[in-house]
């Protein structure tokens, strides 16, 4: 089953959603010991911002997602960047039993979720996955930073207060990356059997243009809630009116991997 993000709405996650930075690849390739001997597992991989990159460390990448319309331009940016040790295959967290009987038990050095844990059954996940990693294999939960209306500055206060206002609804949801929810993430892991469960921060500032704002939200939209292609221009004429005109949309990044080892 879908989640209503494919469509336009997967080709705004493409164009507008940022990626990763070095740092986090570096971190995940030490906790793991990657090798190019590795296969790794990327669990809704969206539209390959972690799969991609990290396909030059490893030997190969599986890229895991619920949207046909994701595993597009995942494909196509893999092609674009001459990755040719990827395999994109559709699917979501509770189909990971069944990729199982085709890789095989220890099969895996990592699975990496990327913001998108908050989508699944992440005890069940936890458990299923286990018997695919390899020793000193594991999990890494990433998360890129708060979403963009939920963040501690004036524009994104206002943002906020005018999507709640469109949309006719609080708009609450950390998306798996509010402290509360790292550490039930963290139980689970524990409760599963994985040890030296670990959080690796890297912070960085951002700064956001009104196209990059616009298109980010877009990118979260879930598809039968996206404003009509003819109403986008006005959509985004309100959003800019809502917002401070005499600062920048400065974002404090706060990617955060939660790692959890098997033995």
């Amino acid at each position: 089953m879908t989640l209503g993000f494919g469509g336009e709405v997967a080709e705004y996650y493409a164009k507008f959603r940022r990626g990763y930075p070095s740092e986090l690849f570096d971190a995940l390739q030490a906790a793991f010991a990657l090798t190019t001997d590795d296969a790794v597992l990327d669990l809704g991989c969206g539209t390959g911002q972690l799969a991609v990159p990290l396909a030059s460390r490893v030997r190969s990448v599986i890229g895991m997602d619920p949207e046909p319309d994701m595993l597009r331009l995942a494909r196509q940016s893999a092609a674009g960047r001459g990755v040719t040790n990827a395999t994109w295959v559709v699917g979501g967290d509770t189909d990971v039993p069944a990729l199982g009987k085709v890789a095989g038990p220890r099969s895996l050095a990592m699975t990496v979720i990327g913001q998108a844990l908050h989508w699944m059954r992440h005890e069940d996940l936890f458990h299923d996955l286990k018997p695919l990693l390899r020793p000193q294999g594991g999990i890494a939960v990433v998360t890129n930073g708060t979403p963009l209306w939920l963040q501690d500055t004036s524009w994104s206060r206002a943002l906020r207060t005018c999507l709640e206002r469109h949309f006719g609804t609080e708009l609450t949801a950390m998306c798996g990356t509010s402290p509360q929810e790292r550490r039930a993430y963290a139980r689970a892991l524990d409760g599963a059997g994985f040890h030296d469960v670990q959080e690796v921060v890297t912070e960085y500032s951002d700064e956001l243009d009104f196209d990059q704002l616009i298109g980010g939200i877009y990118s979260a939209i879930p598809e039968g809630e996206l404003p009509a292609p003819q109403d986008r221009a006005a959509f985004a004429e309100h959003i800019r009116q809502a917002l401070p005109t005499d600062q920048p949309f400065t974002e404090q990044v706060r990617v955060c991997a939660l790692i959890g080892l098997t033995r």
